[in-house]
């Protein structure tokens, strides 16, 4: 039996996010790390919450969310997508991550295997980790960061489970195509396979390219579990409001660890996002807008600067590709010396892998209002020709 230190003993919990945002903090460096945006806060989504907090309850919703919010959920993902959903499939979480615990430690019993793309969210190894599972890894080809289909055919072995995929993915901004989602779907239909999709940034996305859920693809509409989150289609990250769709009895399995990890999310928001996701597609077309114009800021001042940016569709992060900016390709290496030297926080990519990274890619966030994006910028170029 392994003493109560040993089982402290084992590896700090701190992320490459705290550590840079802390390094940030410390150096008076501007954070273009962690993905959270600056830009002023939709007006309706805090009159809605200020109206809830007063004219709504404030104590416990049902367990699986508020009706409405379910309702303007399912409604919300018919405009979108064409995506119709049974709101009985609709679970409300404490944010997305709550709602990728929750679809995990449902799906995974100890022994299985679940197949991880990296790059990944830093949650999902742990995750599968904790409800006993074991990861077999799949990696993105840069610089496309395109899926190696017969590498994933080639992963699945007798004891995989499951496979989770990440659209737009973090931290690369690419897409996984209908064809790519059709040929996950051969797979998982042959081996009875489940999905959990990690769509949070499916409403971030700027270059018109149409984001395809795999509850799109007939041979997955029926295993998979999508994950999304009002903070990311809003821009209000500290809201936590989240939610896990799926065919009914998946929902009720996910809904079963729901009730024991959180068992519920805050009232006034819930109600708030209800109303939010009633907002027409205009005024969800003028909040990605600034985005995009950020973006755009972002990537020409560093396209100017000579660093060599990447194609990306969506999320809040552009890559820099070091090789073809001239640069070395160690990324965390160039991401401390950029903090330290330059005075910008960044993020090496190689942070999201569990195994064999790439290490000639950095991320940068682009969430952030005009005149931080020039002094970054600025700051960037006398790095460079110092």
């Amino acid at each position: 039996m392994t003493s109560l230190a040993e089982r402290l003993s084992g590896p700090a919990s701190t992320t490459i996010f705290e550590i840079m945002s802390g390094l940030a903090r410390e150096l008076g460096a501007i954070n273009l790390g962690q993905g959270f945006p600056d830009l002023a806060e939709p007006p309706e989504l805090v009159a809605a919450a200020q109206r809830a907090l007063s004219e709504r309850s404030n104590q416990y919703p049902p367990m699986r969310g508020l009706p409405e919010l379910r309702a303007a959920i399912a409604a919300y993902y018919s405009r979108e997508q064409g995506l119709e959903l049974d709101p009985a499939g609709i679970v409300v979480t404490s944010g997305a991550t709550e709602a990728l615990a929750a679809s995990l430690l449902a799906l995974v019993r100890p022994g299985d295997e679940v197949i991880l793309v990296q790059p990944l969210y830093d949650a999902y190894l742990p995750l599968v980790q904790w409800a006993g599972g074991t990861a077999r890894l799949v990696s993105l080809e840069p610089p496309l960061w395109t899926l190696p289909l017969d590498k994933l055919a080639a992963a699945i072995g007798p004891k995989t489970r499951g496979i989770v995929l990440n659209t737009p993915n973090n931290p690369t901004g690419t897409m996984l195509t209908r064809a790519e989602l059709e040929g996950v779907g051969t797979l998982a239909e042959r081996q009875d396979l489940w999905v959990v999709s990690d769509e949070v940034w499916e409403g971030m996305v700027f270059d018109g390219t149409p984001h395809v859920s795999p509850l799109a693809i007939p041979a997955l509409a029926k295993r998979t579990v999508k994950i999304g989150s009002a903070g990311k289609i809003f821009s209000m990250t500290g809201w936590k409001v989240g939610w896990a769709l799926a065919a009914p009895p998946l929902a009720a399995a996910v809904a079963g660890k729901h009730q024991f990890l959180t068992f519920t999310t805050a009232t006034p928001l819930q109600w708030a996002v209800a109303e939010a996701l009633t907002l027409p597609a205009e005024w969800h077309r003028a909040h990605r807008a600034r985005y995009a114009a950020a973006k755009a800021q972002l990537v020409e001042g560093l396209t100017a600067a000579g660093f060599a940016v990447l194609p990306a569709s969506g999320t809040w992060f552009v890559t820099i590709d070091l090789a073809a900016s001239g640069l070395a390709p160690d990324d965390a290496a160039l991401a401390e010396q950029l903090i330290r030297e330059a005075g910008v926080a960044s993020i090496p990519v190689s942070a999201f892998y569990a195994d064999q990274p790439e290490r000639g890619y950095l991320r940068l966030c682009f969430a952030k209002q005009d005149a931080t994006l020039d002094q970054a910028v600025e700051r960037l170029v006398a790095f460079r020709t110092e």
